[in-house]
């Protein structure tokens, strides 16, 4: 990326404001030209940059949808937020179309290589699964990307303008720049070591072989101009044309730098693998809870259903009469049990017999909700439930932990004027993927495919997740809408790997049963539990008072300096719009609306 020194460092945090009905920053805060919280009619964008939304905004005002609004802010994010979204990703993009009332969803996911099975992560000198961060680094972790493609889908089902329209303001910032923020540079620190290890990677990120200083003006005129070659020749640029041929260029032989350290594993994917890839319509996950209706992604996601399941064993519960440490409790012990059967049951349904509609009944849902113990925290890993008929309130299967993920995805939101709502996840996994920047091309390679388990993980059971050719690895992604009496409610979704699911799960508890603002749901500290030993907490989570209450049911806690980056919009009466950032988290992240309300 090249860059040039213009200022001194900025301020990016924002901080919340003190309730809903305030719409101003707390006495004292810092703020920046982004701002975490809006409230108006006529459309809304929330993400993580200020170039990103206003970029989303602007389209809304020329009268696009919110499904061309998405584009170009997706494609905004992969300027802007490069470590984390891009052309060389994937995602699951959730949408409500005003007209027919239906929610929709496009499966966006990478794909596996044609000639990957369920090997192609042991090592063959040692016969053992490579190491983990051995794996990552290197073309063999690269999954097809489908995010082009998504936004192709999109554009043919619910959008208005040219995907070379769209396009126009992420070439704009990749040619003039954006301002480094320390939140980026922070990610180009942790990646630094990675970087070094190939020559296009070093020289976008790493010029004069140094981390640029906050301030610094990051242009990326390759990313610009690949940009404008898509714009030109539309997505067979890249699917079928030099785009791709580069891409699959760098997966089989990654730019290593001649001063290179590592001995990556080679790729596999090859031409006809990117020239194959195809998006999925899937109908989306569903289930009722206290009314509302709530939307999420299925599977090659595992996000839909453990939220739905989880919300399904809380609603046999009466959380908002029970004390803060009592609902806090049933959530974290209904996450618990939900994960044990997400790691037993769901992979690709393309590959596995996925028992959604088993999983997502009430039935199961009291099966599973028996094995809450209101005075005492449940000992991890719990054993999967039987959701083809056992009935017996206490499993005896294998438990199994949960795999590492990589925790640094891109969620936004999007609402137009016509009242039509998008939700969508996007990422490359890890924090800076694969750290293959695509050479001459000015984007970073995804490492998806190191969610597929490495080796089998369920004893004698089948794996649900193992590699497959052209299989999906199991995602995390959790974008969800919420109707109610069949109007939008809430859209909301996080990055974070498998914290995903938990975030939304807390944000959704917090809102409907808890009573919070959706600014309060948002800004509240986190925890998240996996089916983990430990529950890995932020520090506001822990030492809170009901921290404390918690620690003595037996819940034990790790923590963690930040779980998630959500984003949020809650759709109120006459078209008023509510869209919700993070205050701190990521140093606060951008909410905007076209029309803003009167305080």
């Amino acid at each position: 990326m090249r860059t040039r020194r213009i200022g001194s460092a900025l301020s990016v945090g924002v901080l919340l404001a003190a309730a809903l009905t305030a719409g101003v920053a707390p006495a004292g805060a810092e703020t920046t030209g982004e701002r975490p919280l809006a409230v108006g009619r006529d459309g809304a964008v929330v993400s993580d940059t200020l170039e990103s939304t206003e970029a989303g905004i602007a389209v809304l005002r020329r009268g696009g949808t919110a499904a061309d609004a998405a584009v170009a802010v997706a494609a905004t994010l992969g300027v802007t937020d490069p470590f984390v979204a891009g052309l060389g990703g994937g995602g699951f993009f959730v949408h409500y179309d005003a007209r027919t009332r239906k929610v929709s969803t496009i499966d966006g996911r990478e794909t596996n290589p044609m000639a990957g099975d369920e090997t192609m992560f042991i090592d063959p000198a040692t016969g053992q699964p490579y190491p983990f961060d051995r794996a990552v680094t290197s073309g063999l972790s690269v999954g097809v990307p489908g995010m082009l493609a998504t936004w192709e889908r999109a554009l043919q089902r619910w959008g208005t303008r040219d995907l070379g329209e769209l396009l126009r303001p992420a070439i704009r910032v990749a040619e003039d720049g954006f301002l480094l923020d320390d939140a980026v540079r922070r990610q180009i620190v942790s990646n630094a070591e990675r970087l070094a290890q190939f020559t296009s990677s070093a020289e976008l990120f790493l010029p004069g072989g140094a981390v640029p200083e906050v301030g610094t003006l990051m242009r990326n005129p390759d990313l610009a101009d690949t940009y404008r070659e898509i714009a030109a020749r539309g997505t067979d640029a890249f699917y079928s044309g030099p785009i791709g041929r580069d891409m699959v260029d760098a997966v089989r032989t990654p730019p290593l730098a001649p001063d290179a350290t590592i001995d990556p594993p080679a790729g596999l994917m090859t031409e006809a693998d990117v020239e194959a890839y195809r998006t999925i319509d899937r109908a989306p996950t569903h289930v009722r809870y206290r009314g509302y209706d709530v939307y999420g992604m299925a599977p090659a996601s595992s996000g839909g259903i453990t939220v739905g399941e989880a919300l399904n064993i809380l609603e046999r519960f009466d959380i908002s009469g029970m004390d803060r440490a009592q609902a806090l409790h049933h959530y974290l012990e209904a996450s618990r049990l939900a994960f044990a059967d997400r790691n037993r049951y769901i992979g690709d349904a393309d590959f596995v017999d996925v028992p959604q509609r088993q999983l997502l009944s009430d039935r199961y849902a009291r099966q599973r909700a028996c094995e809450i113990d209101p005075a005492a925290a449940g000992v991890s890993p719990v054993a999967p439930g039987n959701p083809f008929g056992g009935g017996a309130c206490k499993q005896t299967g294998t438990a199994t932990p949960s795999k590492p993920e990589g925790t640094h995805t891109n969620h936004f939101v999007v609402s137009d004027r016509w009242g039509n709502v998008v939700s969508y996840t996007n990422t490359i996994e890890q924090l800076g993927g694969s750290g293959i920047v695509v050479p001459g091309r000015g984007f970073l390679l995804n490492n998806e495919l190191t969610d597929f388990n490495f080796a089998p993980t369920q004893g004698d059971a089948p794996d649900p997740n193992l590699p497959a050719p052209g299989k999906r690895p199991r995602s995390s992604m959790s974008p969800t809408i919420v109707l109610h009496h069949g109007k939008p409610f809430l859209a909301v979704g996080s990055p974070g790997g498998s914290t995903i699911i938990t975030t939304v799960l807390q944000i959704l508890v917090n809102r409907i049963d808890l009573g919070m603002s959706l600014p309060e749901a948002i800004a509240a500290p986190r925890a998240t539990q996996r089916n983990t030993p430990t529950t890995l907490a932020e520090s506001g989570f822990i030492n809170a008072p009901t921290g404390a209450r918690l620690a003595a049911l037996g819940h034990t806690f790790t923590t963690s300096t930040g779980i998630g980056i959500a984003a949020g919009l809650e759709f109120g009466p006459r078209g008023l719009v509510t869209a919700v950032g993070e205050p701190t988290r990521h140093g606060g992240t951008s909410a905007a609306v076209v029309r803003p309300a009167r305080r």
